[in-house]
């Protein structure tokens, strides 16, 4: 009998991403290219070879407990009357598709606030003399946020009112704000900010938060199996909760950096991985929490480790930054943007990095197996953010010794460059950018010291030069080609004069693309926004932060409301919100405490309410009835601007300021008639 040759088969090769139709950055097509030729696995090339769940997706997968997970997906002949679809415990698709929404909105929540329980912890060190590392920077707001809080700025001594000492101050404030997150009755006292009609409105609709925690919790408890049944039930509390985000713990997160660390001014810097130098110490900031990173930035520019880098070889140290962390150290201290969320990879990938410094959220865990295949030190620094690979270095952050900590990492990154190989490529493409925008410099813009006010905002809206105002925010999602939306629908919205204000990746994304320079304004603004921006010197798209700093266009939008002309609530603004590349639960709590203040917010890329068409109604429609606000959908980057577009041109139909007014020369007798 012949004997049988066994073959063996051939193996196949792991599909990858095309580095083109993965992204329009040339840097990060350049950098994904290098990581495939050096077989360096990324997040795009994962992306190819997972599908993801189209049930999970639209909403309708539910684990919640061991008998699932129960899959409901929406049928091609899908009609209203005749849907069906239960879970084993009989749970519906709204049901199941509001629990889902709900524990996005709870996770979310969950992270943006305990980055804001972290800082004022780190705030009542700073108050009780605890830390040499933190000093309060900017005393004038501490003393214009105390009262917001409860806290009195003055006393009187003798019948004279005098000036509170600045440590008492901070010390009440540090415990106020605190107790935010568990007090055991009243409300968050942010909400009283609002404008008093949305207050009223939030009043009306039982959605008042009553502390940080009990809305996450409470959102916890009501989706476990088999207690909140009711999808309006259900969104009442999400509502709730990302409330408690929005004007709660990331508010505060905000608010008390600025206090700790300097209210942002805008500042000159770069962005994209062309930052990093081939001749320096390379460190790369990458998180979101900035408690650590601002000390990290201030022992990096002392002369002790400048010397120091210089004994082993560089010519200094090179810091920069990937996603919010980034926006924290850039809009304080200029330290230039390396990348994006999806481009963390690709930095190790350049062989220049000697250490990238991460803390909480959008952390890739895969990082530490790209950093085996070069020299960089993986260095994480959070309680609650290790990894589990051994070559990852744990450095634990304790702000009583942040400054022997941040010197621990600073000298481990820089005895790291000698282990530098030679195969160094460093793109080149980097872009300029003016960043730095928080509420009291655009209002600082908008008439100087002494004559700031948003009343020059609203009356460039009330002409036309502008016509209405877009928050532009969020993440990147490796689903979607990197960077692409976000563009699209930044340029055709300052296109037709909207002005935008953006935050995270998306902030770091046009900076990527030079939108964040006043020059822009001529080439890619209509001709009322251009006009305006080359008048006051400002981009025509303004970076307020990281995600967190979304509180920022709250407030922004309640100073425009103040400033009178537009309206009494945040819901009569010419105003839209976007997220065209989410991915993040965080984006999802961002979304919903915007739709209940009242703002119209469209997503991209996909929604998760999708297979439940009763829910997705009551969040696209219902809302707006209850709110003033409400969400939408849509993946095409050109109709979702114009979705906006048309929105903001609605309101300022309802407002009267439709149609185009004349330019008035005035004289003096008509100046008097006005004052009079």
């Amino acid at each position: 009998m012949a004997e049988v040759k066994k073959t063996k088969k051939p193996v196949k090769k792991a599909k990858t991403a095309d580095p083109k139709a993965s992204s329009i950055d040339f840097a990060t097509q350049e950098m994904l290219a290098r990581a495939q030729k050096l077989g360096v696995e990324t997040v795009f090339d994962r992306a190819v070879t997972m599908k993801p769940c189209n049930i999970g997706n639209q909403g309708t997968c539910c684990k919640n407990c061991g008998m699932g997970p129960c899959r409901l997906p929406l049928p091609k002949d899908y009609e209203e009357a005749s849907d069906e679809r239960k879970g084993l415990c009989g749970a519906t698709a709204n049901t199941i598709a509001a629990r889902n929404f709900l524990r996005m909105i709870a996770a979310g929540c969950a992270a943006h606030s305990d980055h804001g329980r972290s800082v004022a912890e780190v705030f009542m060190s700073a108050a009780r003399k605890e830390t040499d590392a933190y000093k309060i920077k900017d005393e004038r707001k501490l003393r214009e946020l105390a009262p917001h809080l409860g806290v009195a700025t003055t006393v009187e001594v003798d019948g004279e009112i005098l000036d509170r000492d600045k440590d008492e101050i901070a010390l009440e404030v540090a415990e106020k704000a605190l107790a935010e997150w568990g007090k055991a009755e009243g409300e968050l006292s942010f909400l009283k900010r609002a404008p008093g009609p949305r207050y009223d409105i939030w009043t009306k609709q039982g959605v008042k938060p009553r502390n940080i925690d009990r809305e996450i919790v409470d959102i916890m408890h009501r989706t476990h199996m088999g207690v909140d049944q009711d999808y309006k039930n259900l969104m009442k509390q999400g509502a709730r909760a990302a409330l408690a985000d929005g004007w709660g713990g990331s508010m505060l997160a905000t608010e008390l950096q600025d206090i700790l660390f300097g209210t942002p001014y805008p500042l000159v810097s770069e962005a994209n991985l062309g930052v990093m130098k081939e001749d320096m110490v390379n460190i790369i900031i990458h998180g979101h929490e900035p408690v650590l990173s601002e000390v990290i930035v201030e022992v990096a520019q002392t002369k002790e480790m400048i010397d120091y880098a210089k004994e082993k070889g560089a010519k200094g140290i090179q810091l920069s930054g990937i996603c919010c962390t980034a926006n924290e150290i850039l809009q304080r201290h200029g330290v230039p943007f390396a990348g994006t969320f999806l481009q963390q990879e690709l930095a190790i990938t350049t062989g220049a990095c000697d250490a990238m410094v991460v803390d909480v959220q959008c952390v890739f865990q895969s990082l530490a197996n790209v950093a085996k295949c070069f020299h960089t030190k993986l260095i994480t620094t959070h309680p609650m953010a290790r990894m589990e690979q051994e070559n990852v270095v744990h450095v634990e952050f304790d702000e009583h010794y942040a400054l022997e900590d941040a010197k621990k990492i600073v000298r481990m990154a820089i005895d790291n460059f000698q282990n530098r190989g030679t195969d160094v490529m460093i793109p080149k493409q980097k872009a300029p950018l003016v960043a730095g925008f928080s509420v009291e410099s655009v209002e600082y813009h908008l008439g100087g010291t002494f004559r700031g006010s948003y009343y020059t905002l609203n009356d460039n809206i009330i002409n036309g030069r502008i016509r209405g105002v877009a928050g532009v925010v969020g993440c990147n999602n490796a689903r979607a080609k990197h960077n692409e939306a976000h563009i699209a629908v930044v340029k055709e919205l300052i296109k037709n004069d909207v002005i935008v204000l953006t935050t995270g990746c998306n902030a770091i994304a046009c900076a990527m693309e030079g939108l964040l320079t006043p020059e822009s304004a001529k080439v890619f603004c209509g001709p009322g926004l251009s006009e305006v921006c080359e008048t006051v010197g400002i981009p025509p798209v303004l970076s307020l932060g990281s995600c967190v700093d979304n509180s920022r266009i709250l407030l922004a939008a309640t100073e425009v409301v103040k400033a009178g002309g537009l309206g009494n609530d945040l819901s009569d603004l010419p105003a839209a919100g976007s997220a065209p590349e989410w991915m993040s639960e965080k984006a999802i709590s961002i979304g919903q405490y915007f739709v209940s203040s009242g703002v119209y917010t469209v997503f991209g890329t996909v929604f998760p309410a999708a297979g439940a068409p009763v829910f997705q109604r009551h969040l696209f429609e219902d809302m707006e009835q209850m709110y003033g606000g409400k969400w939408d959908f849509e993946n095409d980057p050109i109709k979702h601007a114009h979705k906006m577009i048309a929105h903001i041109d609605a309101k300022r139909k309802a407002l009267g300021i439709d149609k185009a007014r004349e330019r008035v020369l005035m004289d003096m007798a008509d100046r008097q008639a006005i004052e009079a």
